[in-house]
């Protein structure tokens, strides 16, 4: 549905560490650098997450990525908190959204709720 979401962040530096190294088990790569900030995909995805630097508090958002595997959910969360993110929701199932809906949940360095689900059955 999204070609790109684009947000702020108010440490720049953190933000840049924190969602390099949380996504790469999802497999998102750093593409793009500039004066505004950076741009993170998938190599063989044309969606794209742009961070980029702002001076005021940056607002709550939630943000969940598409993992191919449960195993990619649990690395995902061990990388985010491992970046210092905060825990919010330990890997596992939440049968509330659906029988097969396996997610984690951090909170990262701007407060924002940032989320890896498969929807996939477990095998």
């Amino acid at each position: 549905m999204f070609d790109h979401v684009v947000f702020g962040v108010s440490d720049y530096a953190a933000s840049k560490a924190f969602f390099l190294k949380a996504l790469e088990p999802l497999g998102v790569v750093l593409v793009s650098e500039g004066p505004l900030g950076i741009e993170l995909c998938r190599p063989d995805s044309q969606s794209s997450l742009c961070i980029r630097r702002v001076e005021a508090k940056a607002t709550h958002l939630h943000l969940a990525f598409t993992a191919e595997s449960r195993g990619q959910v649990d690395a995902f969360y061990r990388a985010a908190l491992e970046a210092g993110g905060e825990d919010n929701g330990a890997p596992g199932l939440r049968p509330q959204y659906h029988a097969n809906y396996y997610a984690a949940f951090v909170i990262g360095p701007d407060g924002h709720n940032i989320e890896a689900v498969c929807h996939q059955a477990e095998g």
